[in-house]
């Protein structure tokens, strides 16, 4: 009874070691897989606080633009309101700007009409005047007594219009062609703006025709004066 006993106390000591034996190896596993997750889990810890990190970093950084998004909104408020203050102040005196430019544009439309009848007046002086340079003109080529003029006294009704410069400038065109005013004025002697006049009134009066496809413009003489000046030569 005694050996028996002492078998089975044997056999208890035994399964006993075996399972401290197991145990242990169990909880050297355990211990590794702890170690093993304790890395994992410090490095999820260490990369969430580096994110962590980098995403405070940017919220400093959009908090420092919101702040200076703030200050320039604060000063162009201010900046609104002192021109706002501005306005009011200076708002009486655009009004009275306004009246003032309505006064001044009354007065300058005076001033344009008298500027208006001014130049009027000066054409209608400038008109006498030339009228009177060609008179002058006129007496200083008559013929004296016992010269005969280069066209008769007794002309055609066409030409008794016309003064001896006017005549002396049909008689250039029909004998020398086409000419500019500023080519007769150096024939005939007269200032620019008198030999001006002299052509237009010439064409105005039918005698003349020009070619405006050019500037200065060539008068030529009408074909039917050419024949009229040619048959009164022919009669001197």
């Amino acid at each position: 009874m005694t050996d028996v006993l002492l078998v089975l106390v044997g056999i208890l000591i035994a399964m006993t070691i075996g399972a401290a034996v197991e145990y242990y190896r169990q909880l050297r596993r355990v211990q590794k897989e702890y170690g093993k997750a304790k890395e994992a889990v410090g490095d999820i810890v260490l990369s969430f606080n580096r994110q962590l990190r980098r995403e405070a970093e940017k919220l400093e950084v959009v908090a420092y633009k919101v702040e200076a998004v703030s200050s320039k909104g604060d000063k162009a408020l201010k900046r609104a309101e002192e021109v706002e203050k501005r306005f009011h102040i200076l708002e009486p005196k655009i009004g009275v700007a306004l009246e003032d430019r309505e006064k001044i544009l009354g007065k300058l439309d005076e001033l344009d009409k008298k500027v208006c009848d001014a130049t009027a007046s000066q054409e209608v002086l400038t008109a006498k005047i030339s009228e009177i340079e060609t008179q002058a003109q006129q007496f200083s080529m008559v013929p004296e007594l016992g010269v005969e003029a280069v066209i008769p006294i007794k002309r055609e009704k066409a030409l008794a219009p016309l003064t001896e410069t006017e005549l002396s400038v049909l008689e250039i065109l029909a004998s020398e062609g086409p000419k500019t005013a500023p080519e007769i004025k150096d024939r005939i002697k007269l200032s620019r703006e008198h030999t001006a006049r002299l052509m237009k009134k010439i064409y105005e009066e039918g005698y003349l025709e020009r070619d405006t496809s050019k500037i200065p413009f060539k008068y030529h003489i009408k074909k039917e004066m050419e024949k009229l000046l040619k048959k009164t030569e022919s009669e001197t």
